[in-house]
Order: C-alpha cells, then structure tokens, then sequence
C-alpha cells in the first residue's frame, strides 16, 4: 500500500473508534512519526492529510527542515531532548512531546524567552513505572505543573505516554484509563501557563485503544511509513 491509502486507513480507523467513544473524529490529531523516513515521504504522508508530523531525533529534524519537509505540517518533536539540544528544538516544532523533568521545563523557558517566544509543550508520563523510560511518576505531576506556573517561556498544553510494549494493543487500555483520570484530575487545577488540552498517547499498534480512553494526540509511524528501515552501522 502506498503512503496516502495508509493514512486513509488510520483515519478512517481513528474516526471509528472516536465515534465508538461517541466523540467527534476531527477531535483527534494524527501525527506522523517520521523517524528514518526521507523528506519526500514526509511530503507524501502531508499532501494525504496527516495533521502534523513528529521527528525522534534532532539532527533528522534539522536535516528535513533545510530541504523543507515539513511544508503544509506543524512539526512536533516526539523523542527525548537533551538539553543541549533545546536550542535547536525551541521554536522549530509547534509542540515538543516527552518533557520528562523541571530541569529541562527551565532549559526550554529560558531559551524561548531568549527568542521572545513561548514554547507549547507536553509532560511526560512514565505511566508503566518502567526504568528504562523517561518521564515524570504519575504524582509527580502536580508539581511538575506548579513548577511550570513560574516558567514564563513554557506552556504546557497536556500529558503524554508510552505505556509498556504489548502484544495486543488492548492490552494497554489500562493505563491509558489511568492516564485519563490523571488527565482529568490535573484539569481541575488552575496554573498559570497552563492548558489541559491535548492527551498524547497511542502508537501504531494501540492508537484505537488509546482513543477509546481519551486521546486526542496519536503518533503513528509504521502504519504510515511501513517498518522502519535503519542505515547500516559500519
């Protein structure tokens, strides 16, 4: 299949399970992960209508930027950031995915009042507990919004989460109705520069599961794109 029947199969994937949820399917952003996929693909996965495409690494991002990937897209990054990588990220995507820590909350708020800008992003939840994974312990994230309140060249705009790697995407539709109910209770807390909107989480295996507990974000790559083929190691 090619990459435009893809994406019409994921969208029309996504808007059955958002009605099965009874929500609306245009409430769902579908974000195409790129990670080793060319800047024509990427072009090829936005002339089919994804709404945003998301890049793991930062040197791949800087790369497709200079041949114009990304044209017609928000960019998003959806990978770790370092942060002596924050300079290169902050104003270049829309949205930065996977912030895992108050310290790099505070790396990327002072390099985006450096600019004059205030960078959207999105707090990691380490949801499986794993110790392989990045990302803020469920109760930690009230004060990680609190620190955020303080931060004037952040907005955090929601949560997002990898929860562990299953066999059947349903298999994680409980900590996605974990992350839900988080979700909510930090709605109810009032912070300055920040606004609950967006719950990313969901993958190319479990992204129906995730909208039937709530995802309004899906980072899909292999159902797009087909398996990753990475270069060779010399």
């Amino acid at each position: 299949m090619t990459i435009a029947e893809n994406v019409a199969l994921v969208k029309k994937n996504i808007a059955a399970a958002a009605l099965a949820a009874g929500r609306e399917p245009d409430e769902i952003m579908l974000v195409a992960a790129s990670k080793t996929n060319s800047a024509a693909r990427v072009r090829e996965a936005i002339a089919a209508g994804v709404d945003a495409c998301g890049e793991n690494r930062v040197q791949e991002m800087l790369e497709k930027c200079a041949l114009g990937a990304y044209e017609g897209a928000p960019l998003h990054f959806i990978g770790h950031l370092q942060k002596n990588k924050v300079k290169f990220v902050v104003g270049t995507a829309a949205l930065i995915h996977g912030v895992d820590s108050v310290e790099l909350l505070a790396a990327i708020s002072r390099c985006a009042l450096g600019r004059g800008l205030v960078q959207d992003v999105l707090l990691e939840v380490n949801i499986g507990a794993e110790s392989s994974k990045s990302g803020f312990a469920p109760e930690e994230i009230a004060p990680a919004l609190a620190a955020a309140s303080s931060l004037a060249g952040v907005r955090v705009r929601g949560l997002m989460a990898i929860p562990p790697k299953c066999e059947n995407g349903d298999d994680n539709t409980h900590y996605f109705i974990r992350m839900k109910q988080l979700f909510i209770d930090n709605c109810e807390k009032k912070y300055d520069n920040v606004r609950m909107d967006f719950m990313s989480m969901g993958m190319s295996d479990d992204y129906e599961a995730a909208i039937r507990c709530g995802a309004n974000i899906v980072r899909v790559g292999t159902a797009i794109f087909g398996a990753r083929i990475y270069p060779e190691k010399n």
